[in-house]
């Protein structure tokens, strides 16, 4: 798991601090901070995969029941994936956020996940060239 290209790392560290501007500026602007409970999962979604997600390939045996937890994780991992576009989207029905926050906060969001993929994309294609 090493990127070993500073450029890369240049992009994401650029890339997730566009996304947390984003996610304060939801706030800020229209004076409201009901959408920080999205920034809350954040925090909330890569929990279930750290901790179910990663069982390592010496299962003693229990292949099945470890990849059944492994399956656990990554639902549950996407189930807080979707809780957090879903929030902003439930608050703005409700009118409790303007349709402005909305915006920012589901580019907030795309922002991240666009991150989080870019890490992921170069992060298995270092692993690869080893090989």
């Amino acid at each position: 798991m090493a990127i070993q290209d500073s450029r890369v790392i240049l992009v994401l560290a650029l890339m997730f601090s566009t996304g947390v501007l984003l996610q304060i500026l939801g706030c800020v602007l229209w004076r409201n901070w009901w959408p920080m409970l999205t920034g809350l999962m954040y925090v909330l979604v890569p929990m279930p995969y750290l901790f179910f997600g990663s069982v390592g390939s010496d299962t003693y045996g229990l292949g099945s029941l470890a990849s059944g937890w492994v399956d656990a994780g990554k639902f549950l991992t996407g189930f807080s994936a979707v809780g957090s576009i879903a929030i902003p989207a439930i608050l703005a029905h409700a009118q409790v956020i303007t349709s402005g926050a909305l915006i920012m906060e589901l580019a907030a969001a795309f922002v991240l996940g666009c991150t989080i993929v870019t890490y992921d994309y170069f992060s298995s294609r270092d692993s690869m060239s080893y090989f």
